[in-house]
């Protein structure tokens, strides 16, 4: 049975005070000596409003009215102090809180990216990356809002507010009371208005994850939507989003103005009644013309800040979908994670032996392996190759723990990698892939990225033994220059090599190599195989390919297929028996033979 209107409210209210909480313990409490500071200021620029407002009596009944020319210097350097006083308090207040939000919202996105970083990949499969991305950038801004708009406005204009009604007191209680007997009428009407926005809030940044996502999409994918002419297909994709999110955001920015709309009606009926009965008595004589502008400039003045933080309200409904979505992605738990006592020990390079018993594993409901068992021999090659789907991949996924399996064991040197500390877990493991993973740093930096320190001798052989040296004399900074976006600066073999001397930096002794050269040119594939052929000297290897000349020479073959091993042996053993490695041979030597024969003259 689902929640009833009243439920729902209160469940969100007590999430409310959760993310207000966390707000609070995390972000504002390490911060009150600087904001304390930053209320004060706010406090004399309220106090000056109140002084602007006083000083008007004077000005009217003293030296416009009676004309008392030594009040003229005294009122006019008064108001200029005033003023002065008042644009200097707003500098200093608006400096620190501006100060204090960019540092606020940093530490925030700090704060995600660590988080993030600690989740499996099952994670990353469900969560595209330009919606983390909307996540971590867009909805952190909630945070400047927080105190550029949230606490400084409740300071500024909640101390405006008490000095103006003072001033306003002061100059008549009963005038006070008429201007301000509407606004108990607005309430409710206020309070509606407060979850129109925050639902329609919470609808605008889900539209704007799915704009950010798009724009992440095209960008990786340019040369495509080039290549197949869809320029047009993908800009009317992003624009029929981006309407999407106008609308939603047109909703919200409306319900906040609302807010203001509201107000303004009460004080319309307050000056209304202000003027009457004023009116009346300046006629009467019993109240001067200069208390009435100093209570109508306190007046026209209060209604402003009143009007602002009566939308505050609707600013922290908007805030806080923001909020809400930013601290729920910091509640999800890592799945992967070292156990409390680490009960295995890194093996020693030549007992790095890797098994995988009876495993399965899956993503939501579609299994991927399904009891699973092979062996690779520490100092061994073990090559693992099958039809696409077979799960040779996941293997290397759950090897590493960016997984764990559903069921079975994985185990590295005799022990299960669940007992290792993850840090160590992974320190075992130097990895080579297709789609190696190059940054925009220096070529220096993509190298000896986790290495730690590395001695230049040290760098040096690692990019000797991985023919990088070959073509650094090509590259304008050599190996100062910039890999660019993804390593696009470079070819894909160079990208190789690089990942390569990566692998040879970090010693790992055991050696993931995930279709490593299937992507390059006869050439490339020449010089990056025997650097392959050089970093798994001495090491525990397990290659991934769908080019079977490059697994010949492996110690031990494994094929899988659909989740399973459904053969393993040496080349030979495997031609011998005739079955699903034969007739992959057949196939891939029988087409190349094929290819052969068509380029040959």
């Amino acid at each position: 049975m689902s929640d009833t209107p009243v439920q729902t409210r209160k469940t969100q209210s007590r999430n409310d005070r959760v993310v207000a909480r966390w707000l609070w313990d995390g972000f504002i409490r390490k911060r009150l000596h600087f904001i304390a500071l930053a209320v004060l200021f706010m406090v004399i620029e309220a106090a000056m409003m109140g002084a602007f407002s006083y000083l008007v009596q004077p000005m009217f009944d003293d030296v416009l009215v009676e004309g008392e020319r030594a009040r003229v210097v005294f009122v006019a350097l008064a108001m200029a102090l005033v003023f002065f006083g008042r644009a200097l308090a707003r500098l200093v207040h608006k400096s620190i809180m501006a100060w204090q939000a960019e540092r606020a919202m940093a530490e925030l996105q700090g704060d995600l990216l660590a988080h993030l970083s600690t989740l499996d990949q099952a994670f990353f499969k469900l969560h595209a990356p330009g919606i983390l991305i909307e996540r971590v950038r867009g909805d952190s801004i909630a945070m400047i809002m927080v105190f550029n708009g949230l606490i400084t406005g409740a300071g500024r204009d909640g101390a405006a507010v008490i000095v103006l009604l003072g001033v306003a007191l002061w100059t008549d209680w009963q005038w006070t009371l008429a201007a301000i007997a509407a606004i108990p009428v607005v309430v409710v009407p206020i309070l509606a208005l407060q979850r129109f926005i925050r639902r329609r809030s919470r609808e605008a940044r889900l539209a704007a994850a799915d704009s950010s996502n798009r724009l992440d999409e095209a960008f990786h994918g340019i040369a495509t939507i080039q290549l197949t002419g869809t320029e047009r297909q993908e800009l009317g994709r992003f624009r029929q989003i981006m309407e999407t999110f106008a609308r939603k955001a047109t909703r919200a920015a409306v319900g906040q103005a609302s807010v203001s709309t509201v107000m303004d009606f009460a004080a319309a009926l307050g000056f209304a009644l202000v003027l009457i009965v004023g009116g009346f008595q300046i006629i009467e004589g019993t109240r001067t013309v200069g208390q009435f502008m100093s209570f109508f400039t306190a007046l026209g003045l209060l209604f402003d800040p009143m009007r602002r933080l009566s939308a505050l309200s609707a600013e922290w409904q908007n805030i806080l979908a923001s909020l809400e979505r930013t601290h729920g992605l910091l509640q999800v738990v890592p799945k992967v994670v070292s156990p409390p006592m680490p009960a295995a020990t890194p093996p020693a390079r030549d007992a790095a032996r890797v098994e995988l018993r009876d495993v399965s594993f899956g993503y939501d409901d579609t299994p991927v392996l399904r009891g699973l068992s092979l062996v690779a021999e520490a100092g061994q090659t073990t090559a693992i190759v099958g039809p696409s789907g077979a799960g040779k991949t996941t293997i290397f996924t759950l090897l590493t723990r960016l997984a764990d399996v559903q069921s079975g064991q994985v185990l590295i040197g005799d022990q299960d990698v669940r007992d290792y500390d993850l840090a160590e877990l992974r320190a075992l493991f130097s990895v080579v892939s297709q789609d190696t993973a190059l940054f925009d740093e220096t070529i220096r930096d993509n190298v000896t990225l986790g290495a730690g320190e590395v001695s230049e001798a040290a760098l040096q052989a690692a990019l000797d033994d991985a023919h990088v040296t070959d073509f650094l004399p090509n590259l304008p900074d050599g190996l100062d220059t910039l890999a660019g976006p993804r390593g696009s600066s470079l070819s894909g073999g160079q990208r190789q090599r690089v990942a390569i001397a990566r692998a040879l930096l970090r010693n790992a002794p055991i050696l993931l190599l995930d279709e490593a050269t299937s992507a390059l040119d006869a050439k490339s594939e020449l010089l990056v195989q025997d650097a392959l052929d050089r970093l798994a000297q001495g090491r525990t290897t397990l290659v991934i390919a769908h080019r079977l000349s490059t697994v010949r020479r492996a110690d031990k073959i494994v094929v899988m297929d659909r989740g399973r091993v459904v053969e393993q042996g040496t080349h030979d053993e495997l031609l011998a028996q005739g079955g699903a490695y034969a007739r992959l041979y057949a196939i891939q030597f029988g087409q190349d033979e094929q290819e052969d024969q068509a380029n040959s003259p």
